[in-house]
C-alpha cells in the first residue's frame, strides 16, 4: 500500500461515526470503524440523499461517518475556486431562468457573483430550494474535525492554473492545512497531465489517478511514479485488476458504488476505498447494520436498461420493476425512482401493490394498467451499460437501492 494512503487509512480508523442527518437514515450509535474495512468516500458529498456538491450534501456525507467526502473543483471566470461537477450549469441549477441566454455556456464562463445567483438545490427536492454553489473553502469548513476531503480537479483544461491554486490552498490556508496535517486530504483526477503537474507542485499530498478501466502493468508502473492510488469504475473491475494495481505498489479505489450487493462485491475483491452516493447507507452496511431500517417493503427487483429497439418506444422500452416483498399491501402512488444523474420516474396515484405484487415503471409513453405505469417521457433515463437507482416513498423516505 502506498505510504500516504496508509496514513489516511490510519487517520480514518481513529474517526468516530457522528449523528446522521434528520432527513436521511435514523441516527446510528457512535462507534469505532473497523480498521480493516475500506475507506468510505461520499460522492459529491452525499449525492444520493442531497443535491450534489452542496453544503447540504457535505453535511450528509459528514454525518454518515464516511472517512472522506469527494468534491469537484473548478475556477470561475474571475478565478474563484467553486464546487461543481458538470461543464454547464443546466442539469442541477436554474440557470435557464436566471441566465436564459447562457444555459449551455461553460460553467467556468460565469463569475463567482453570477454563480452565487443560481439555485443548486431545487432540482433535487423542494426542501433544498436555495442551496447555492459552494466555494472550495466551504468543504474544509464542513469537514473540519471529523471528515477528510477528496478534491477532484475537474476538467482542468477549462480552469487554467487550478493545480497551482489548489496546491497553494492546501499549503497556506489554515483550515485546509489542518486537514492536510491530519492526513485527511487527497487530490484526484482523470487528467494525467494535470495530475503530474499537481504532484510536482505538492508532492506530499496523496494523489489518485482516475480511470474508467484499470490499464496494463506498464501504464500502472508509469502512474506509480507520481500517484499513490488508482480509482476506477467498479463495474469493470476484476480480481486480476486488483492484483495488478497492488503489484504496482498502488492502492485501489472504486466509484460510484451504490447498491448493497455491489458494495459487498468490491469489498470481497479487496479494494482499499469505496466511493458512493449513499455513504449513510454504505456505512451501515460496512458496520454490519440494516441498510434501510425504515424501508416500506417495496423494492427495485430489476431494471431493463437496454431493450430491443428504442429505449422509449410506445407501450414498451426501458423500465424499472418494483416488487412488494412485504406481507401487507403498500400504496406506491407518488413513489419516485431517481437515478445517479438526478433523472426521475414517478408513479401516479392509486397504485397499490398487494404482497408479492409487481409493477413495471416505464420511462416512455404508453397506456397505464394495473401492472404497468408509463411516465410518457421522450428521452431515455437508464444508462444502457448499467445504472444506480434509488426508490423514494411519497413521504420522501429512502425505500431501496439498486444497481445493475
Amino acid at each position: 500500500m502506498a505510504p500516504r494512503l496508509a496514513q489516511a487509512l490510519g487517520a480514518a480508523a481513529a474517526t468516530a461515526v457522528v449523528v446522521l442527518s434528520p432527513f436521511a437514515a435514523p441516527a446510528a450509535t457512535a462507534q469505532e470503524p473497523d480498521a480493516g474495512r475500506p475507506l468510505l468516500i461520499g460522492h459529491r458529498g452525499a449525492a444520493g440523499t442531497a443535491p450534489e456538491n452542496t453544503v447540504a450534501a457535505f453535511k450528509d456525507g459528514r454525518a454518515s461517518g464516511a472517512d472522506f467526502i469527494e468534491i469537484d473543483v473548478q475556477l470561475s471566470a474571475d478565478g474563484v475556486p467553486f464546487l461543481f461537477h458538470d461543464d454547464t450549469a443546466a442539469r442541477t441549477t436554474n440557470v435557464e431562468e436566471v441566465f436564459p441566454d447562457r444555459a449551455q455556456a461553460p460553467v467556468t464562463s460565469f463569475t463567482w457573483a453570477e454563480l452565487r445567483q443560481l439555485d443548486a438545490g431545487s432540482y433535487f427536492g423542494e426542501r433544498f430550494a436555495g442551496e447555492r454553489i459552494p466555494h472550495l473553502d466551504d468543504a474544509a469548513r464542513i469537514a473540519a474535525g471529523s471528515t477528510g476531503v477528496y478534491i477532484e480537479i475537474k476538467a482542468p483544461k477549462n480552469s487554467p492554473g487550478i493545480e497551482q491554486l489548489v496546491a497553494d490552498k492546501l499549503a497556506q490556508d489554515p483550515a485546509w492545512r489542518q486537514l492536510v496535517d491530519a492526513g485527511k486530504v487527497q487530490v484526484i483526477g482523470f487528467d494525467e497531465a494535470s495530475n503530474r503537474e499537481f504532484a510536482r507542485l505538492a508532492p506530499d499530498i496523496p494523489l489518485q489517478q482516475l480511470t474508467g478501466t484499470v490499464p496494463d502493468a506498464r501504464m500502472l508502473a508509469s502512474w506509480a511514479g507520481f500517484a499513490d492510488s488508482v480509482g476506477t469504475n467498479y463495474r469493470n473491475l476484476t480480481a486480476g485488476n486488483v492484483a495488478d494495481v497492488k503489484a504496482a505498489g498502488l492502492s485501489l479505489g472504486v466509484y460510484t458504488v451504490n447498491g448493497p450487493e455491489a458494495i459487498q462485491a468490491v469489498v470481497d475483491l479487496g479494494v482499499d476505498a469505496v466511493t458512493g452516493d449513499f455513504p449513510i447507507q454504505a456505512a451501515r452496511q460496512l458496520d454490519g447494520r440494516k441498510v434501510l431500517p425504515a424501508a416500506s417493503g417495496v423494492e427495485i427487483a430489476d431494471a431493463l436498461n437496454n431493450p430491443a429497439g428504442s429505449d422509449v418506444q410506445p407501450e414498451n422500452g426501458e423500465y424499472v420493476l418494483l416488487r412488494n416483498s412485504s406481507g401487507r399491501s403498500v400504496d406506491v402512488g407518488g413513489y419516485v425512482i431517481r437515478d445517479a444523474a438526478g433523472n426521475k420516474l414517478t408513479i401516479g396515484e392509486g397504485y397499490v401493490l398487494a404482497p408479492g405484487g409487481q409493477l413495471r415503471v416505464y420511462a416512455g409513453p404508453g397506456t397505464s394498467t394495473a401492472g404497468r405505469y408509463y411516465n410518457g417521457g421522450a428521452a431515455s433515463v437508464l444508462n444502457n451499460d448499467g445504472d444506480s437507482l434509488a426508490l423514494w416513498t411519497s413521504r420522501d423516505r429512502l425505500a431501496d437501492l439498486f444497481a445493475n
